[in-house]
């Protein structure tokens, strides 16, 4: 089916627009801009290295003492390996807990460098978030708060322990509110703390607050089955998905655990079994999880409820209000076949929906009960914990202190003066007596506290975590306070004359008491076994069924209620999301998050409209032209961009930017969308009707998409349908149809008898969310370089995640061009493909050829190893390369300090992987395969006098991904799991037809479709 199919990453590459075509013509994007090496200040190397962080200050020059300080043997113990003291040059591993995930802390000489997913945590197993790599940067960020501040001053911790201790006081005399606003607090220990100043100050009250809500799925749970639950979903045991706007690959309560789910269905050995998930997805914009559904349908956030109407009415045979149909002859098709396939796979189905509305969820309660969802794909028994906030109590708690009734608040990883949605929050927080934030570094909410108590980085914390009912992690710390912060429960114990000396004494005393003896474990030596794994587990309760009762007519009026508002006047639909990077802008000061392209615009550094192609052109709108964006009595400007697959009528926007309080990283990039939420029936909502307005300005976006373009080369992407690769597993890699084999014409073979190492990439897992490229980045030292480089095509990851939107082009071999296209509205219906790309170490590497002074050279045991000191930067490798894999130092971005990037400090040393060689300008670089993992496993085995064990080397990318798309391994041994892999018949290899042998290959994307959806 290939034949028929065109790929394409943009449609500047679509249409052959002549930028496109122009930039494409040369060799580079631009020159060598010789003038400014010759004379320009940055570039003579002017730029003092001793000039500590001028640009974004992250630095480490505090985290030298600290990293110094032993932490006690007693309190904290390597993971297995127990030194008994650091060895230079040896790592030790420390467990510890992310968002609720177990997780694994390289630290080299004291200091953390680098995170991984811990092998044997619940969620992940093994894999790790973008976010929770690019976590361990934060640590070295110099705008933290280096000690408390007290009206807008610096002081010591007695005198703000002192102030806080005597204002609570009176305030508990006066009997006024005190409130505690977090966002959803999961840790026994920390919410044992919160009860505990409770018991000191009675009218103390806490409440979650998260930016991001899914009030609406608990309150559901409560009216549907007297149980406010966030349940815990099992992707993994459902055959058939129907998704309405849940992002649960990317961002919706908890993508990596169902990323792993939902690949474990559709991988190699779920296909060699015969076996697929089948996905459809209903949505707005294109989200990661649309582009990765066999089905994906473009709808409006205001036929969102009248879709779920109409799929609960095919189902159950009522009829419900609302069940005309949708006015979109597509959509009710699809709703219709979902209806069908929904009731043949009764107990092994699931239906998500990402709104917060509770009626809304509510009817999808409804539609799960029919099919027999509860008790297998939903366990309201062993619920999720990883969202408690309840947006009731919130609003609650804004309009007590606009009268005047809270007279002391404390903010714990909370900011809702950036991402409430409106500016009430100022307006009472002017009436509040005592405002404490604990925040690390200065936000939005602190700059209006009199106090801000800064809390440790939880590198620096003790802790624990209970993210899933029945699974509970411990977080220890992994290098002392680098500045002078104070955990906040530490505070809260210290404010409230707590017994416990410290809050690692309360922690121990909480396991001792109650978590140990869950885990079959108990006192010293039970302590000291949870340290080294890092979680226990308790017997899993056994999932209930749960049948619905109530009447859904009110249910279903109050939905049509809300569609209704939605469709007034006839104007543009909002629908907000987060993006798979920055979510909801905690972590906007971390430039390995900025620079992180989202999975399907690949737009970096910025947020945007997304708009779809019709509405373009009946605007007359070009991607970057800047338009005005009025709802619900909020507007921003922000540049649009085209994007295939979008509801047509509709915009999609991202929340999480336009900070005005943060670090120099994060300030003022993109504009906030947080004020375009509402308050409906008790909760935010994240759509909106809103006015468009060009105003005539353009604001280029920072796009990677087509900077590395295929040039109509096809061959690049192999996919089919899961009825074809049943009849034939080979279908689409072309072995077996005349399949030809290049001979080898100028190379000599060589046997690798011991080590040849390759890859091997499955398409049908890689979903494409990115972790891997900031894996990389934190592994070997790759540079940070700013929107502004990135727009000139100068971005410098190792391995990059190509996008290619294809469409059905009938039998036309990939030469269709958009003249030819019957509609638009095609470009509505595009399907989507991701590809990690990264240096193929082609067995006859044309890069090789023609580099001058052999800086590129093959190994003995099948890698394309780089000599950086011998490179004089040509780039004919560059040239030659038909990946277009190889980065080119433009400048010495890691000391140079106009650049956006965390490099730029006199004690780099401190913050970079040191087995990895940091590169100078004029040099070019590309994926080493990390060799510098490969050599420590090869030493190691010959240390223990032991052959190297299969598995026992994994790269960086292959390692934080949580679908296990990337294995890595040794091809020589015909008993690898890489080896195996490459021999399945759906391996292809990029570019075969080019003889250059690739070392990389590449397992076809199957789809889950009929050919009539093809």
């Amino acid at each position: 089916m290939d034949s028929n199919k065109k790929y394409w990453k943009g449609l500047e590459e679509l249409n052959k627009t002549p930028e496109f075509v122009e930039k494409n013509k040369h060799e580079f994007a631009e020159p060598i801009p010789i003038e400014d090496v010759l004379t320009g200040g940055g570039l003579e190397g002017r730029t003092p290295r001793r000039d500590f962080l001028k640009a974004l200050g992250f630095g480490v020059g505090a985290v030298t003492l600290a990293a110094c300080q032993k932490v006690p043997v007693h309190k904290s113990i390597p993971y297995l390996i127990k030194p008994e003291e650091i060895t230079p040059g040896v790592a030790n591993y420390y467990v510890s807990t992310y968002d609720g995930q177990a997780i694994l802390v390289k630290t080299r000489e004291g200091r953390p460098i680098k995170i991984e997913g811990h092998p044997s945590d619940l969620l992940a197993k093994g894999g790790a978030s973008a976010q929770a790599q690019a976590s361990v940067l934060d640590l070295y960020d110099v705008t933290r708060l280096k000690n408390p501040v007290k009206n807008g001053g610096d002081a010591g911790w007695a005198e703000v322990d002192d102030f806080v201790v005597r204002e609570l006081l009176a305030i508990k005399a006066a009997g006024k509110k005190i409130r505690i606003i977090s966002s959803t607090i999961s840790s026994p220990s920390t919410l044992g703390v919160i009860a505990d100043f409770i018991k000191q100050f009675p009218a103390t009250k806490h409440i979650n607050y998260d930016a991001v809500s899914y009030t609406g799925i608990i309150q559901a749970n409560q009216n549907s089955f007297g149980k406010a639950v966030l349940p815990h979903y099992n992707f993994d045991k459902a055959d058939i998905i129907v998704s309405f706007a849940a992002d649960f690959l990317g961002t919706w309560i908890s993508p990596e655990e169902f990323t792993r789910q939902y690949v474990s269905n559709r991988n190699s050995k779920s296909l060699e079994s015969k076996k697929m998930s089948r996905h459809i997805q209903f949505e707005t914009g294109m989200s990661l999880t649309g582009s990765n559904a066999d089905v994906r349908i473009p709808i409006k956030p205001s036929e969102e409820g009248p879709a779920l109407i109409a799929l609960y009415n095919a189902i159950s045979g009522n009829s419900l209000a609302g069940s005309k149909g949708l006015n979109n002859k597509v959509a009710d098709n699809a709703i219709a076949i979902a209806a069908k396939e929904l009731l043949a796979a009764k107990g092994k189905a699931l239906v998500v929906a990402g709104s917060n509305d509770v009626a809304t969820q509510v009817l999808v309660n409804a539609i799960n009960s029919l099919l027999g969802s509860f008790g297998t794909t939903i366990d309201l028994d062993n619920p999720s914990l990883q969202y408690a906030g309840n947006d009731a109590e919130f609003v609650e708690f804004v309009n007590d202190m606009k009268r005047g009734d809270v007279d002391a608040v404390f903010f714990l990883n909370a900011n809702p003066v950036y991402d409430y949605y409106n500016k009430d929050v100022v307006d009472g927080l002017k009436k509040v007596r005592l405002k404490v934030s604990f925040a690390s570094s200065t936000d939005e909410t602190a700059a209006l506290c009199n106090i801000v108590a800064p809390n440790h980085h939880y590198l620096e914390s003790w802790g624990d975590d209970n993210a899933i009912s029945g699974y509970y992690t411990v977080m220890q710390p992994t290098i002392n306070p680098v500045y002078d912060t104070r955990q906040a429960e530490q505070s809260l114990m210290k404010w409230s004359d707590n017994p416990a000396k410290d809050y690692y004494t309360y922690v121990r005393n909480n396991w001792d008491k109650n978590l140990l003896a869950k885990g079959g474990l108990s006192g010293q030596s039970g302590w000291e076994t949870l340290l080294q794994t890092g979680s226990i587990k308790e017997t899993v309760k056994t999932a209930g069924t749960y049948t619905f009762g109530r009447d859904l007519n009110a249910v279903a009026q109050t939905i049509l209620d809300h569609s209704t508002a939605l469709t007034a006047d006839n104007k543009t639909e909002i629908q907000l999301y987060q993006s798979v990077a920055l979510r909801d802008g905690k972590r906007a000061n971390n430039p390995w998050l900025q620079e992180l392209p989202d999975p399907v615009s690949k737009v970096t550094w910025d947020n945007f409209a997304a708009m779809s192609p019709s509405d373009m052109k009946k605007k007359g709108l070009q991607d970057g032209d800047v338009v005005k964006i009025e709802a619900n009595g909020y507007s921003i400007t922000l540049p649009v961009l085209v994007q295939p697959g979008q509801a047509q009528g509709t915009i999609s926007i991202a929340v999480g930017y336009g900070r005005t309080v943060v670090g120099p990283v994060g300030i003022n990039v993109g504009k906030n969308a947080f004020p375009f939420y509402s308050l409906r029936n008790g909760t935010f909502q994240t759509s909106a009707s809103a006015t468009l307005t060009a105003t005539g300005e353009n604001s280029p976006l920072a796009q990677t998409q087509t900077h590395h373009s295929i040039e109509g080369r096809n061959s690049i992407i192999k996919e089919a349908t899961f009825t074809e690769y049943k009849k034939n597993p080979a279908v689409g890699t072309g072995k077996g149809e005349g399949h030809k084999e290049y001979p080898n014409l100028f190379w000599q073979k060589y046997e690798r008898p011991t080590y040849d190492w390759v890859m091997a990439i499955d398409l049908n897992a890689c979903t494409g969310c990115g972790a891997c490229v900031v894996a990389c980045s934190a592994e070997n030292n790759v540079p940070v370089v700013g929107k502004d480089e990135v727009r000139r095509r100068r971005e410098m990851h190792w391995i990059r995640i190509d996008r290619y939107y294809s469409f059905n082009d009938n039998g036309q071999g990939g030469t269709t061009k958009e003249t030819d296209i019957a509609k638009l509205e095609d470009l509505d219906h595009v399907k989507v493909v991701y590809q990690p790309m990264l240096c193929q170490h082609c067995e006859h590497a044309p890069c090789e050829t023609v580099c001058p002074v052999l800086a590129t050279v093959h190994s003995s045991e099948g890698l394309n190893h780089m000599a950086y000191n011998r490179c004089v930067g040509t780039r004919y490798c560059a040239n030659n390369c038909p990946y277009k894999v190889r980065r080119f130092n433009w400048f010495n971005y890691w000391n140079d300090s106009r650049f956006d990037n965390y490099l730029n400090n006199e004690h780099t040393q401190l913050v970079l992987n040191p087995d990895v060689t940091t590169r100078f300008r004029g040099v070019m670089e590309k994926c080493s395969m990390c060799i510098q993992r490969i050599q420590a496993g090869k030493l190691k085995a010959k240390i223990e006098k032991r052959p190297l064990k299969d598995g026992e080397i994994k790269m960086a990318c292959q390692q934080t991904c949580s679908a296990n798309a990337i294995v890595f391994g040794n091809a020589s041994d015909p008993e690898s799991e890489v080896s195996k892999a490459l021999k399945s018949e759906r391996t292809y290899y990029v570019l075969e037809e080019l003889g250059v042998q690739p070392g990389v290959g590449y397992q076809t994307k199957i789809r889950n479709i009929s050919e009539l959806e093809a």
